[in-house]
């Protein structure tokens, strides 16, 4: 029987929360703002997985790293995720019209997101069975 990676089972236990989320918010979205409502919580779900995934990518690219390396690999990744979505919102608001894309579904989309994939993320983590060496004893008997 194989193995899972860590990494595998975290995604999976987020991403499906969040899928089901998504697919709610969207069918609300567009009940409710019709295809504006629609193109912006579609355009959220998309944005909040590729952030997270991207989190789980480097998380599994740095698993044999040095902790200075991993630690310098979070913070690049946390950096060119935040500038991106940065540069992701303003052509958003600069190259749309918001009859095209609700910025109100699109923001409260993106939150109930974050919220499900961190919820799935936690709960999957909390099932991995993970065994941490433990530091020796300085103690002489």
């Amino acid at each position: 029987m194989t193995e899972k990676s860590n990494e595998s089972q975290l995604l999976r236990g987020a991403f499906l929360p969040t899928l089901i989320v998504g697919l709610v918010a969207i069918a609300i979205s567009a009940f409710i703002q019709g295809l504006s409502g629609f193109w912006g919580a579609l355009l959220a779900q998309f944005v909040v997985v590729i952030f997270f995934v991207i989190h789980i990518a480097v998380s599994r690219m740095t698993r044999n790293l040095d902790p200075i390396s991993t630690m310098a690999m979070a913070l690049f990744s946390y950096f060119a995720k935040l500038f991106g979505l940065g540069l992701l919102l303003w052509a958003i608001s600069k190259f749309t019209e918001r009859e095209t894309i609700n910025r109100t579904a699109f923001g409260i989309t993106a939150v109930a997101l974050t919220i499900a994939w961190l919820w799935g993320e936690i709960a999957s983590y909390m099932k991995l069975r993970l065994h941490l060496p433990l530091p020796e004893s300085n103690k002489q008997q």
